[in-house]
Formats: C-alpha cells, structure tokens, sequence
C-alpha cells in the first residue's frame, strides 16, 4: 500500500510542476513515467524541476509557474539549471520587486528592459550570459557579479541562492532514495 501511495505522489508531483508536453522532454516517452524507470538524467531534471519549484512556492515568487521556462533555457544555454533562478532572488527577490509589467526579474540592463512576458526574459538572459560571459570565459559567479552588478556583494547573494535550490535538491534526492518505488 505504501509503495502504490508513493508512486501516485511522484506521478502527481510530476503532473502538478509539468504540462504533458515538457514532462515528455524530460521523461522522453510520457507524463506518466515513474521515476524508477526514468534515465539518471530525466531524474536529475525531474529533481531540479521539483528544487526549482519548492524554492520558489516557499518564496512565493510570481515566477513558480515558470519552472520549465528555467530548465529549458538551462539545457539550450548550458547554464546551471539554478543560476537563473538565484540571479532573480538577488535582483528582485524572485520576481517582488520589479519595475511594473517589465518582466524582467534580473535586473537586465539596469532592471529597466522591458519584456513580453517572463519566457522571453527568462530566455533571453539566459542566452546573454552564455554569449556575454560563459563563452568569453568568464564561467564563475565570482567572475560574473563584477560585470553583472556594481555590487560587491552580488555574487556571494547569488551563490547562497544556488545553495537554497542544491539544499532543497539534496532534500528531494533523500526523500525519492528513501521511498524507491519498485
């Protein structure tokens, strides 16, 4: 009983962070792949899927729903899945505190750009920083902040943001490997 009430949480919480159409990005086959027989990499993002949202529901960031939009740009970027997400705690803190209908919960371009809707910001900074920074070498937060932000303090905020999403991956990462479902 316990083992059937276990599989239906995962497949619920796969359901619940992800339309049928990304879950089949990351699952590969359906929505309704249970985790044992996902790949270590539809595992990995299913985890980092799930850390991006906890973090963001205990926030309560407008940015929960964009989940997806994280992991997507992450995996075309070649990004830490969580950067993104720990440049917007810095910046607006998830999204709070943004200059109104910009969408912009990175502080692009002074925080002033405006954006169509969060996928576009999402994507398009994601993109800058791989061609701005990661492609020009400059790969680390420590190197980032400095041309990020006028902030000395930026990259270390970042980096305790990383650490929240890896802690919450950890919890999740022990709560499926106590729970394997067979």
């Amino acid at each position: 009983m316990r083992k059937l009430f276990l599989t239906v949480l995962i497949v619920g919480l796969f359901f619940l962070i992800s339309s049928p159409v990304a879950a089949e990005k990351i699952a590969g086959v359906s929505a309704t792949m249970a985790y044992k027989d996902m790949s270590s990499e539809e595992r990995s993002l299913f985890i980092k899927k799930l850390a991006i949202k906890n973090v963001l529901a205990r926030n309560n960031s407008l940015l929960e729903g964009q989940v997806d939009d994280f992991i997507d740009t992450c995996i075309e970027y070649k990004l830490d899945c969580y950067l993104l997400p720990s440049i917007t705690g810095v910046e607006s803190y998830f999204a709070k505190f943004i200059y109104p209908n910009s969408n912009n919960p990175f502080g692009w371009g002074g925080g002033t750009i405006m954006f169509n809707d969060w996928k576009t910001s999402i994507k398009t900074v994601g993109e800058g920083l791989r061609k701005n920074y990661f492609d020009r070498g400059v790969d680390t937060v420590d190197e980032i902040g400095p041309v990020y932000a006028v902030s000395t303090t930026w990259a270390p905020k970042v980096n305790y943001f990383l650490a929240q999403f890896r802690q919450e991956e950890e919890k999740i990462q022990l709560l499926l490997g106590k729970n394997q479902v067979e």
